[in-house]
C-alpha cells in the first residue's frame, strides 16, 4: 500500500512524537508499505520556520530527514492540480487550506491513502483519506 503523510504526521514521525497513533506506527513498520511525503510538506514547513522563531525544523531539514528515513518524495504534477476539481466536499463547508486540498488531490490522483490527524478533513467524502 502507498501512503501519503500530512505534514504534521511527518513531523510526529521524525520526532517520534507521542501523538503518533499505533496505527501509523504499524504502517511505518510494515516493509510492504511505501511512505510518501509531498513536496508541499517541506514548503509548508519552511514557511512556518521563517515565520515562527520557535519552529526549529526547516524545509531542507525535513526533506533530508524524510529521505534518510526511506520516505519517497512526491512532486506536484499537472494531474494533481486537475484532481482538485474532483474532491468530494460539501459546498457549505469552509476548508480553505490550499496545502491540505493539494495533499488530498495528490493522494486521490496517485491512488494513495492520505494519513492525517486534522479533523477538518472530515468534510471530505474521499476513500483515499485516513484520519488517525
Amino acid at each position: 500500500m502507498k501512503y501519503l503523510f500530512d505534514t504534521h504526521i511527518i513531523i510526529w514521525t521524525l520526532e517520534d512524537d507521542k501523538r503518533l497513533s499505533q496505527k501509523v506506527k504499524d504502517i511505518i513498520a510494515n516493509n510492504n508499505d511505501q511512505i510518501y511525503y509531498s513536496v508541499i510538506s517541506p514548503w509548508e514547513t519552511e514557511i512556518k520556520h521563517l515565520k515562527h522563531k520557535n519552529f526549529n525544523l526547516s524545509g531542507k531539514q525535513m526533506t533530508t530527514m524524510c529521505d534518510c528515513n526511506g520516505m519517497f518524495c512526491l512532486p506536484i504534477e499537472a494531474e494533481h492540480v486537475e484532481e482538485l476539481k474532483n474532491l468530494n466536499k460539501p459546498e457549505d463547508v469552509a476548508h480553505n487550506d490550499p496545502f491540505d486540498r493539494m495533499l488530498l488531490a495528490q493522494a486521490k490522483a496517485e491512488k494513495m491513502i492520505l494519513i492525517t490527524h486534522d479533523k477538518k478533513f472530515k468534510a471530505y467524502d474521499e476513500k483515499c483519506l485516513m484520519i488517525v
